[in-house]
């Protein structure tokens, strides 16, 4: 009964943060659309990252204040702000993003999410996404570019210039390199060589490496290990989860790591063998984790 209550409470400041922050960011975001090809909308970016910020920080604290999740963060405490990042990371839980955002906010550049572009169209979510600087894509199967390779150039063109909007301003985009949420029936279903991941599809870090033209210079590889089994939001809101492991390695991006990754078969190779030796690691060190609980 307290579980839920605690829960309740959580959820509700959520939303009443959501509706007081709403407010300012919807108001600078109806502004930069009429005013996207001016001289103020860099000042109208900034203004939208701060106030994002400040949402995520509000919603930080009364998570501290109500819940008695303890994280336990291993890594670096400081990072360059002036810096652009990619951050990769585990997913196995819709709470993995409050996790970020709890051990992160205000220590990187702001986060920017890979969103489909269907979620464009969704009222106020979609305008309040755009108007962020949150990369819309158009990702193209594997079976689409095997009929049509020339699909694979415009994915990374598309990716490009996405990207563009990030050249003069450090930023961390984050890369979910598994592709979807971990679950018993998926990794059965792969039959993943990895015990504790799913198959990392390396293809979404390559085209950002190469559209970002070497302005990221670093990798924040970071783990994420629920010693109580995988949460779910309701359990995490409810108090359930009393320990969060948190892993952040910092990897540099070396000139090798840049290429054509849909044109060239040699990069392409040298990529994926790099982006699996990154998951074995991980996997081993999820492994090591789950024996100290």
């Amino acid at each position: 009964m307290v579980g839920h209550l605690r829960a309740l409470v959580s959820l509700c400041l959520f939303v009443v943060v959501t509706l007081v922050i709403g407010v300012p960011l919807m108001s600078l975001s109806l502004a930069k659309l009429v005013l996207y090809r001016t001289s103020l909308r860099p000042v109208l970016t900034r203004w939208l990252d701060k106030t994002a910020s400040a949402w995520i920080s509000c919603n930080n604290f009364h998570q501290k204040v109500l819940l008695p999740t303890r994280l336990k963060v291993e890594g670096p405490e400081t990072f360059a702000r002036r810096q652009w990042f990619m951050l990769i990371v585990n997913h196995q839980s819709w709470v993995d993003i409050l996790v970020l955002i709890r051990v992160l906010n205000r220590k990187v550049p702001y986060f920017k999410f890979f969103l489909k572009t269907s979620l464009f169209w969704i009222p106020i979510i979609g305008l309040a996404c755009w108007a962020l600087d949150f990369p819309f894509m158009r990702r193209h199967s594997k079976e689409q570019i095997e009929r049509d390779p020339a699909l694979a150039g415009r994915d990374l063109d598309t990716t490009r210039k996405q990207c563009e909007r990030y050249s003069n301003k450090p930023v961390t985009i984050i890369s979910y390199v598994e592709g979807t949420r971990f679950t018993p029936a998926k990794h059965a279903a792969q039959q993943s060589p990895y015990q504790h991941l799913l198959i990392p599809k390396a293809g979404g870090m390559a085209f950002t490496l190469a559209a970002m033209s070497g302005r990221i210079n670093t990798i924040l590889d970071v783990t994420i290990h629920y010693p109580g089994g995988r949460p779910n939001f309701w359990e995490y809101l409810g108090g359930k989860v009393k320990r969060i492991d948190v892993v952040v390695q910092e990897r540099p991006v070396t000139d090798d790591l840049i290429g054509d990754y849909a044109r060239d078969p040699q990069f392409k190779a040298h990529f994926q063998s790099w982006v699996n030796g990154l998951w074995q690691e991980k996997d081993a060190l999820l492994e090591r984790l789950s024996e100290q609980r």
